[in-house]
């Protein structure tokens, strides 16, 4: 599709905008949001025609890029049979978006309680878990994110979660393994996943076994960084978790779906939890739906004892029907084997590449369609380009990257000193090639801040 410049009707849109829409995680006077035209594929475009490559799948959720023909097809033909049905009916499109979702989770994870989004399907995760034990805490790393609503923000370990921290919420943070940004001084990847669980055994023992319900991770951590977790490191939170009765919930509801070149990141790992979130690339959040993936022994405390949770739009069938449509069009279409082929012979090795020949890049990490590049100041030092949570004035190095990259017509992913390779699975060799040479652009406007 080629984009229509009309900036009178852009201006009115971003007018309505500033006027009415309360928007999340911004202080509202100090926001400028894009006012979008349209979207196709990897690409959307602004009201005076300007086109932008797609580097961040919306928020990593358009795993098969924006307005797939056979999607919206599935959506349009939902709403004319059928828009909408209360949870506690079995409904066709709901019935087959569980049994698609049950044959990829990996184990014995055959149950979906669904959820209109990843937040909410931690809250439920957790409430399982502390239902099936009886405890009261919850084990999270720092350096992650699982939601904006009250539990799962107490849970996220990133600055999200300061203004709304809340001591009685029953929740720990523990540190994750990052060979790069070490907790441990390890020198080897062996070093740190070693090191990490011995940390995560102590506070299991200093906390007290029986008073940790959960241990929650996410498989990949997302938004916090896309730090790969160490060989063995998976498989040995699930040992502790066995060894002490604690429940194991895999927060999948960015790495899923296809984002890490297998329907999931766990077969990554070959761990099975007991508990798994997904959202965003289920249908690739052409409407809002999330869930979670109930192993049989948690299911099985709710056979005959009634689950205290639901949500009136819990497997909305427009939802399901384009889960039903993206998962079908991304088996026939190979997208899976997409991500996992474009990653390793042409993402991994741009990215490799630019690093290279840019001093601001100081790692490079990721696997699929899921893919970090750490900014710093120094090689040596690793000192990050700009502060941990940095605003303003101290930002602006990455503020100034991100214009470079919008600059060359990339919409990058940028989180404190990172920028994030997150494009659709189903993006071109051609699509990465134009990504990456807007990247190397921008990247020199960031070696400007190095020393």
């Amino acid at each position: 599709m080629t984009p229509q410049p009309n900036p009178e009707a852009g201006a009115a849109v971003k007018a309505a905008d500033r006027a009415h829409v309360f928007h999340s995680w911004s202080a509202q006077e100090l926001i400028d949001p894009l006012a979008v035209a349209g979207a196709d594929g990897s690409y959307f475009w602004d009201y005076d025609g300007k086109r932008y490559l797609d580097f961040t799948s919306g928020l990593v959720f358009t795993n098969i890029g924006y307005q797939h023909p056979k999607v919206v097809a599935a959506i349009q033909e939902q709403a004319a049979n059928m828009t909408t049905f209360a949870p506690a009916f079995a409904v066709e499109a709901r019935s087959e978006a569980a049994r698609l979702i049950a044959e990829r989770t990996p184990g014995d994870l055959d149950k979906i309680f669904f959820t209109n989004g990843g937040a909410d399907a931690v809250e439920h995760a957790v409430r399982m878990a502390r239902l099936h034990t009886g405890r009261p805490k919850v084990l999270s790393a720092y350096r992650s994110y699982h939601g904006g609503t009250q539990q799962a923000v107490n849970i996220t370990g990133d600055p999200r979660r300061w203004a709304s921290d809340n001591g009685s919420a029953g929740t720990v943070h523990f540190w994750a393994p990052f060979l790069y940004r070490s907790r441990f001084y390890a020198e080897t990847e062996e070093q740190e996943c070693a090191r990490a669980l011995e940390h995560l055994e102590t506070t299991i023992a200093f906390e007290g076994p029986g008073t940790i319900a959960a241990i929650i991770l996410e498989t990949i951590p997302g938004t916090a960084g896309i730090m790969m977790p160490p060989p063995g490191y998976l498989a040995g939170v699930r040992e502790l978790c066995d060894k002490h009765g604690i429940v194991f919930v895999l927060d999948e509801v960015m790495a899923g779906f296809g984002r890490t070149g297998e329907w999931f990141a766990a077969d990554l790992f070959d761990v099975v939890p007991d508990l798994m979130t997904f959202a965003k690339g289920v249908n690739s959040g052409y409407v809002p739906l999330g869930g979670v993936a109930i192993s049989g022994k948690i299911a099985e405390t709710f056979g005959k004892r009634p689950y205290p949770g639901g949500l009136t739009y819990s497997g909305h069938p427009l939802a399901c029907a384009a889960a039903v449509a993206t998962i079908n069009v991304m088996a026939e279409e190979g997208i899976v084997e997409n991500a996992a082929k474009l990653g390793a012979t042409v993402v991994e090795p741009g990215l490799r590449e630019l690093a290279e020949r840019h001093p601001s890049v100081g790692e490079v990490r990721g696997v699929g369609m899921f893919w970090a590049l750490e900014l710093v100041r120094n090689r040596e030092t690793r000192e990050p380009l700009v502060p941990y949570n940095a605003a303003g004035e101290a930002n602006a190095p990455m503020g100034a990257f991100a214009a470079a990259a919008k600059q060359q017509g990339l919409w990058p992913f940028v989180n404190m000193n990172r920028t994030h390779v997150v494009p659709p699975l189903n993006v071109t060799e051609a699509e990465l090639a134009e990504g990456f040479a807007a990247l190397d652009a921008a990247l020199s406007v960031a070696d400007e801040y190095t020393e």
